[in-house]
């Protein structure tokens, strides 16, 4: 099995794999080549998205900069928007839904590393996907970690740090992120 399997299965994998930094690199180089358009290279933005992500809806917007590791596990809906400094570490799969907002300065992982210190200096790194859900709004600064699922409707307040799963239909702050309240 490819250490790119290994990664995308949640299993432990060698980060510093020769196929892996190939297609890293590819990644740098779209993003670069993405952030560094003018504002009225719409166009020119959203082909770089198609050869980058692995679906996208029709309708999206993506402020620059964006930086991802890999691009080729990032699924994004319909009416998608990011605004500065997006940044997702997709070593495993980020699937997000439509009519999602998300706020500057966000950041989403699914890269982790071993609890034993013995291991982790040996390149030995594995990944938890990460879901968000239809109709969600992701606050400034927010820090979305391996694993979460955040449900249809919710809102994520701004400076949060999401360590567990958001249900459906709430507003959840702080650090660690927790419910304040149901929405309607």
């Amino acid at each position: 099995m490819s250490e790119k399997q290994k990664m995308l299965n949640g299993q432990i994998y060698n980060a510093y794999d020769k196929d892996l930094i190939i297609l890293r690199n590819k990644a740098r180089h779209l993003t670069k080549l993405y952030n560094n358009t003018d504002p009225e290279e719409t166009e020119e933005r959203i082909n770089i998205i198609k050869k980058l992500f692995s679906k996208i809806g029709k309708k999206f917007e993506i402020e620059p900069p964006f930086l991802c590791d890999y691009g080729t596990n990032i699924e994004i809906g319909e009416n998608f928007y990011a605004n500065f400094n997006f940044l997702v570490l997709d070593d495993g799969f980020v699937k997000i839904g439509n009519d999602v907002l998300i706020a500057p300065n966000v950041s989403i992982f699914t890269a982790t590393h071993l609890l034993d210190p013995k291991l982790r200096p040996k390149n030995a790194d594995y990944t938890k996907s990460v879901t968000i859900g239809n109709n969600v709004w992701i606050g400034g600064g927010s820090i979305i970690n391996p694993g979460i699922i955040i449900g249809d409707n919710s809102v994520i307040g701004s400076g949060s740090v999401v360590t567990k799963n958001i249900p459906a239909n709430v507003v959840a702050v702080g650090n660690p992120c927790k419910i304040i309240k149901y929405i309607e």
